[in-house]
């Protein structure tokens, strides 16, 4: 039991550290996306909800647009619909660590699943070797919480925020996630994933419209590496974190 606890609290230090970089990248993102929701002249409630409801940041971005061009509501929903369904390829990739929890809880954790959600969770699933439900959580929250602070900052001050495209701050959470998805590599059909994801994503995003690159980067990176072989993976180690300790900060 001791040796196991140990082995939790230590894979979550990195999980940590790592969430705290994306937790930042959100943060500033949230503050941009509240300025930019009041702008297509949402109100602060509406702004809050579209985060805690809709929670999908490029989709929200996107949304925000055809809100400002007074586009119909169905146009909206299938724009943003398509824009995030690459999350069922994300969903399918975690669905073998996560099978065995309630079908309640999975949908709970499929709303707060976003890009760094996932590759925080799932590269910490492979670091500890077995699943850890609450390092999860942890992951999710590390991002929900930020975004959605950020989002009430930004609609109620952001103001003085200029457009950040003029210091740059537009590559940090590309170049943020490019360095989560080197972790994930550790097979081929990994490292086919991912650099065919970033050449079509890279290619069409100059050449079409960035939404479209990642769309079709994001879809197109896993469909081709489905066609390169290699060995099934057997069941993972399921655990939900309920034996840590209490005393070192694990919660329900």
């Amino acid at each position: 039991m001791a040796a196991r606890n140990v082995a939790f609290v230590t894979a979550r230090r990195p999980l940590l550290v790592e969430g705290t970089g994306m937790a930042l990248t959100a943060a500033a993102f949230g503050v941009v996306y509240g300025l930019a929701a009041r702008n297509a002249g949402l109100s602060l409630a509406e702004a809050i909800a579209m985060s805690v409801f809709v929670f999908a940041g490029a989709s929200q971005f996107a949304a925000l647009g055809l809100i400002a061009q007074a586009a119909p509501w169905p146009a909206v929903i299938v724009l943003t619909a398509v824009l995030n369904a690459r999350h069922l390829l994300y969903s399918a990739a975690l669905l073998p660590w996560l099978r065995p929890r309630p079908a309640a809880e999975r949908a709970l954790m499929a709303h707060l699943l976003t890009d760094e959600a996932f590759a925080l969770s799932l590269h910490h699933f492979q670091r500890l070797g077995r699943t850890d439900v609450r390092g999860y959580w942890l992951a999710a929250g590390l991002i929900f919480v930020p975004w959605n602070v950020a989002t009430i900052v930004g609609v109620l001050g952001g103001q003085v925020i200029p457009d950040p495209r003029r210091f740059g701050v537009d590559v940090i959470f590309p170049a943020a996630m490019a360095a989560l998805a080197v972790l994930l590599v550790r097979r081929r059909r990994d490292l086919v994933a991912a650099v065919v994801g970033v050449a079509v994503a890279v290619s069409l995003g100059l050449a079409v419209d960035p939404a479209v690159g990642v769309l079709a980067g994001g879809l197109g990176g896993p469909l081709m590496a489905m066609l390169v072989p290699g060995r099934p993976l057997s069941p993972p180690e399921i655990a939900t974190g309920d034996e840590l300790d209490p005393s070192l900060g694990a919660t329900p």
